[in-house]
């Protein structure tokens, strides 16, 4: 398997080249030369496998030769023995045909561990193999930065700096990060917003001067591809649960960074009949509003009560133009260097391909605290506010009621007490036992300016 840029003008690398670049030279991001593609027959006889091992199939393609097949079975097995659930992503019933896939089982409750922790597995295997040390920088609205933390804390090659924007996640998200005291972890507030966060890590990785001699950076955004291939599992072993491939389904998917979808999308060219793909946004819409009128375009960040959508860049939708573009990284490279100072109309034969899967809708938090109440008053389910902007777009946009809408829950309720005591419920979504004591646990971090210098700076002096 060989990865290319979206923007055309980088080598062509393998798995374990690509795991460990992230941001290809020329800017763009990397995607497979061609995937795989699986037949009806095939994914039918994948029905009674266990995650692990669904997960195998479904990612060996796309590693490739870079791990031998015991190797990487033992890794994926190891991975997911951290979830709570021995379903590990179940399915629970809101409705007739409206299901909530739970992907909040890992370690740090949120859909990101399904990658993060595979991540951090995957690059301890390399660079062991390599006998090399290696920096993560990483951005988090919220949740990556945990799980990244979670994922590689134990790590004996690895160094890790996590930008989070200062007083702009929940404090379970914040504490879930800054209570990791591991002396290769280094948790940085900065006074920004995210989008200020994701600006500094992106320059970051195109001038890695200030690193010390021998040291480079490792991306564990969602930037980072292996992150997106692990997130395909789960569209496969929901639509196995459901009655794929002999059913069609829907999947309604709250997202910022547009990457958990693109997921959605892959594997729907992989084989598995998906039939509409649901873009929930908050009232940060900027996915929202391309699908509706094809414009591209920043905008004021607001903060919201699902900060982990509280994006007005979404980078990895750079890999879904690619492909509305026919593949012409020369077309997307103009395309994105104009975005770095003005918004782009996209071709609109190009967006009315993405219409023909993609649906989209902005829910606001009026609207989230309503369906978070409503949910729990009929059934007694408890949904995280960005599971709620999920259920609501899912029900907004649902062309087809008579096939299983599936809605990923991205989170747990207890990461957000704020959302969830707006909603004016009687009930208070409490914390795992392994997290109980989160809130009287000793912090450390460091507060630092949106100053691309100042951070790299902080980062030499502690390397």
């Amino acid at each position: 398997m060989k990865y290319i840029s979206t923007r055309g003008n980088a080598p062509e690398l393998n798995f374990e080249q690509v795991l460990l670049t992230g941001l290809a030279s020329d800017g763009g991001l990397y995607v497979p030369a061609s995937l795989p593609e699986f037949s009806a027959d095939q994914i039918a006889g994948w029905a009674s496998l266990a995650y692990h091992e669904l997960a195998f199939e479904v990612i060996s393609p796309f590693v490739g030769d870079c791990i031998p097949e015991e190797d990487l079975r033992s890794i994926l097995s190891d991975t997911y023995k951290s979830f709570s659930h021995p379903a590990i992503a179940p399915l629970i019933q809101l409705d007739r045909n409206e299901w909530i896939l739970e992907l909040f089982q890992g370690p740090t409750l949120a859909f990101k561990d399904f990658a993060l922790q595979l991540l951090g597995r995957l690059l301890d295997y390399f660079l062991k193999k390599r006998n090399q040390r290696v920096v993560i920088m990483g951005a988090t609205s919220g949740d990556t930065g945990s799980a990244a933390i979670e994922g590689c804390r134990h790590c004996d090659n690895i160094d890790i700096f996590i930008l989070h924007p200062n007083n702009r996640v929940s404090e379970v998200q914040r504490r879930q990060m800054t209570t990791v005291l591991e002396d290769n972890v280094y948790n940085i507030a900065i006074e920004g917003n995210f989008d200020d966060c994701q600006d500094i890590v992106k320059a970051s990785f195109r001038d890695q001067s200030f690193l010390p001699d021998g040291m480079q950076l490792v991306a564990v955004n969602s930037i980072n591809w292996a992150r997106i291939m692990a997130q395909i599992v789960y569209y496969f072993y929901a639509g196995l649960s459901l009655g794929s491939p002999a059913k069609t389904m829907a999947f309604s998917v709250p997202t910022g960074n547009f990457g958990d979808i693109f997921a959605g999308y892959l594997a729907k060219k992989m084989g598995l009949p998906i039939n509409q793909l649901v873009i929930a946004t908050n009232k940060n819409n900027v996915l929202h509003r391309v699908m509706t009128d094809s414009v591209y375009a920043r905008t004021e960040l607001h903060q919201t009560l699902s900060p982990s959508m509280d994006i007005s860049v979404s980078s990895n939708f750079e890999r879904l133009m690619f492909d509305l573009y026919d593949r012409d990284g020369d077309c997307i490279r103009h395309l994105m260097e104009t975005f770095n100072t003005d918004s782009i109309a996209l071709n609109d034969d190009a967006m009315a391909s993405a219409r023909t899967l993609f649906s989209s809708a902005s829910v606001d938090d009026a609207a989230t605290c309503s369906i978070i109440a409503k949910t729990f008053n009929e059934i007694g389910y408890m949904l995280d506010p960005h599971s709620a902007t999920g259920v609501e777009a899912g029900r907004l946009c649902n062309r087809n009621p008579d096939q299983p809408m599936v809605v990923l829950a991205t989170a747990h309720p207890a990461k957000f007490p704020d959302a969830i005591e707006q909603s004016n419920i009687d009930a208070e979504a409490k914390m795992p036992p392994h997290l109980s004591d989160l809130l009287e646990r000793e912090e450390r971090f460091t507060v630092l300016p949106c100053d691309k210098g100042v951070v790299n700076t902080f980062m030499h002096d502690q390397l």
